[in-house]
């Protein structure tokens, strides 16, 4: 049985509109526009008709939002932050050596460590 953490399937095409990655990654579309306003890493192209049109990598970095988002249970802010505090959005299925339980016990020490870093300095004001 797949879990809803198991790695994406993405066809061979160069570009993709955002009904058909808003069925890739199981969200609604206004949440895959609501998700760009907010993560820098994700720019779809616009062609001359002005629509969104995602490229695989944007595909693999909304799916890894998700991830953090609806299986690991980030808040928005906090999935931004470990995002950018990362410099790259990599797909927790591939391009990772460790396993996956070892990357989220990481990821959340990690961010463990930058909230009480946000405390102290907010205590020091």
């Amino acid at each position: 049985m797949k879990k809803e953490s198991d790695s994406l399937n993405i066809p061979d095409k160069k570009y993709f509109r955002i009904g058909e990655v808003s069925d890739l990654i199981g969200v609604d579309p206004h949440v895959l526009r609501y998700w760009e306003s907010e993560f820098s890493t994700i720019k779809p192209y616009r062609g001359k008709s002005k629509q969104r049109l995602y490229r695989h990598k944007d595909v693999r970095n909304l799916h890894q939002i998700k991830q953090l988002l609806h299986v690991q249970g980030y808040t928005i802010f906090g999935a931004r932050e470990l995002l950018t505090k990362s410099k790259t959005c990599v797909n927790i299925d591939e391009g990772k050596k460790m396993n996956q339980n070892e990357y989220e016990r990481l990821t959340f020490i990690k961010n463990e460590l930058y909230s009480l870093q946000q405390t102290l300095n907010n205590s020091d004001k």
